[in-house]
């Protein structure tokens, strides 16, 4: 009576059993581990690189910098979507730039160059999203935009921080060596910050918690990461990478900010100043920000110290708002342009319409953001009764118009703060 073959696949090639290997993939005449894949790969692009003298690599590694591109033409870009932060631009173009020369300098110099991750401080709907997601189209490296919210300290319900590095893998379809040279935009990064200015004595695991956990990441260093993103556990694979190539962005809006700044600069609303003190320019307040207000707010020491460079955004006026429905290679009003051409109806905005929209969003203080929900009142009615007339070819909005149909919106209703 013969004997049943009881053992376990090995690999066809090295012998490894499954138990040893980490994945072990079937064929038709047997098996074969990751190492000898990873190996046989090697050899592939080895044989390529002899016979056509060059090295097939994946396009996404390929990352550098085009020579005539200078901090000026970035920020030139940027002008194109977003309107006013000069600072803010400048700034975000110098680091992006030197990220890129970082990266085409290696390991060529006895002078190691380190990275310099900024944080964007200003209010709600200024451009700190905006200024992200138009760099990321601009760039040429694996590039992401991630909620800080989303994150808790190990072992509690939500994510790792180290899942924040999977959307940057994702994002460039797992290649590490192209994600090990990208750039990781943290949003909400207040909204993590400890609620008062004394360490915890109890566990803080959506706050404190996780900027310990982001300590290493964001200065460098070798991290685990789950592919799928989430929590870890001992069963899954992860993928290795360093961190000390990638460029990380930090933003937030920081409600309650600006009392911290003034109680450091002793502003008073009613008072006499100084003679020969400098005035503090009230609506800006966020202009005389500096590490140690952002201390006192909630971040802890060790992580405001990897990131050196501190800008704010301007807050938004009336002649910014204009210009943010108009001038914008995406503004608002292009985009309902378009929305009504798709109908065969041509959209006509008069100037005292623009200043209307304009005048209603700062009573609001939304920023931006507040100029869509203002449009969309004014013009739904619009949208929902035209497309059903054939006759009509033309809307024209003025103030008269966008007064009477915001008076009927949900919006009339708002109490101004």
């Amino acid at each position: 009576m013969s004997k049943t073959n009881t053992s376990s696949p090995k690999c066809s090639f090295c012998g490894r059993d499954k138990s040893e290997a980490l994945i072990l993939i079937a064929g038709i005449q047997g098996h074969i581990c990751e190492i000898c894949i990873d190996q046989a790969h090697e050899i592939v692009l080895e044989e390529l690189k002899q016979n056509d003298g060059k090295t097939v690599t994946s396009d996404k590694s390929e990352f550098q910098l085009p020579e005539h591109i200078t901090p000026k033409q970035i920020s030139s870009y940027l002008d194109g979507y977003v309107i006013g932060q000069g600072d803010a631009k400048k700034y975000l173009s110098v680091a992006v730039y030197n990220h890129y020369k970082r990266l085409r300098q290696g390991g060529s110099s006895d002078v190691e160059i380190e990275k310099s991750n900024i944080l964007f401080v200003g209010e709600t709907g200024t451009g700190k999203t905006l200024l992200a997601k138009t760099i990321a189209k601009f760039l040429e490296v694996p590039f992401t935009i991630v909620d800080a919210t989303v994150f808790t300290e190990a072992g509690y319900v939500g994510e790792d921080v180290e899942s924040m590095l999977s959307r940057l893998l994702q994002a460039c379809d797992f290649d590490v060596e192209a994600a090990e040279k990208g750039i990781v935009y943290i949003d909400e990064i207040d909204k993590i910050a400890r609620k008062n200015d004394n360490p915890s004595i109890t566990r803080d695991v959506s706050g404190e918690g996780v900027q310990q956990a982001m300590l290493k990441m964001l200065e460098g260093t070798e991290v685990n990461v789950p592919p799928q993103g989430g929590r870890k556990h001992p069963e899954q694979k992860m993928i290795k990478i360093n961190t000390s190539n990638i460029l990380f962005i930090c933003g937030g809006a920081f409600q309650g900010l600006d009392k911290i700044i003034a109680k450091r600069l002793n502003t008073q609303v009613i008072g006499f100043r100084k003679e020969g003190e400098e005035q503090v320019d009230q609506d800006n307040i966020y202009r005389y920000i500096n590490h140690q207000d952002i201390k006192s707010f909630g971040l802890i020491p060790e992580l405001i110290g990897r990131l050196p460079v501190l800008t704010h955004l301007d807050p938004l006026d009336q002649e910014i708002l204009v210009r943010i429905l108009k001038e914008p290679k995406n503004s608002l009003v292009k985009q309902y342009e378009k929305l009504f051409e798709l109908e065969g109806i041509k959209l006509i905005i008069k100037p005292d319409a623009y200043e209307y929209i304009a005048e209603r969003a700062m009573e609001f203080k939304l920023g931006a953001r507040g100029l869509r929900s203002i449009c969309e009142a004014i013009l739904t009615d619009a949208m929902f009764e035209l497309p059903s007339e054939k006759d009509v070819f033309e809307l024209v909005v003025d103030k008269d118009y966008a007064v009477e149909k915001l008076s009927t919106s949900k919006l009339s209703h708002l109490k101004v703060a």
